[in-house]
């Protein structure tokens, strides 16, 4: 009686162990943005961290304009974490690979970091998503997750700029009054490379 007894606390145990680390896979991460403040403070945390893009699987926000993303970011979790005028701002300059028109950082679970980048500015579908390697098998977790809170956000108004390297060309992108616009423009006067 005492070992069928010992066997049921054993099976008993075992199932809320396993219950549980199947329900632990599948909660939600949380998912917290990096103000522009502390862009220091991030690299300088995750300054060994090696990037991938791997693990990030393509979705439907993947074929929504880069240009609409923005908005839902914006209704979601404000104001990017960086632009293209941070760039210039701190190097005084755009460096190859840097003319972005916004990226947004962001802490996963408290301590795995993950990017957002618009690379191509107002032209194209998507963004770039990257993460810390040794998590990559979260990130699609993660990805739904976000893809989830966007796909809920509705669009709010900002405006960036956007410099086009191949185009030799500046762009004010935005969403206001209801419209999306990618005008060209002349280099915004509040814009100044050293």
């Amino acid at each position: 009686m005492q070992k069928l007894t010992k066997r049921i606390l054993f099976f008993f145990i075992m199932m809320v162990m396993i219950s549980t680390a199947a329900q632990a896979q599948f909660e939600e991460p949380v998912i917290k943005k990096v103000s522009n403040e502390d862009r220091a403070k991030f690299q300088s945390q995750f300054a060994d961290i090696k990037w991938t893009g791997q693990g990030f699987n393509y979705n439907e926000l993947d074929r929504m304009p880069a240009i609409e993303i923005r908005a839902v970011l914006q209704s979601a979790y404000g104001d990017p974490t960086q632009t293209v005028e941070d760039i210039i701002e701190k190097d005084g300059y755009l460096r190859d690979g840097k003319s972005i028109q916004f990226e947004y950082w962001f802490i996963i679970d408290g301590y795995i970091p993950m990017m957002v980048l618009d690379l191509e500015g107002p032209f194209d579908d998507g963004l770039v998503y990257v993460g810390a390697s040794r998590y990559v098998d979260l990130m699609p977790q993660v990805k739904r997750t976000l893809t989830k809170e966007l796909r809920t956000a509705s669009p709010n108004e900002y405006v960036d700029y956007f410099y086009s390297p191949e185009r030799d060309q500046w762009y004010k992108v935005s969403y206001e009054a209801g419209e999306y616009k990618k005008e060209e423009i002349k280099q915004p006067s509040h814009i100044k490379f050293k």
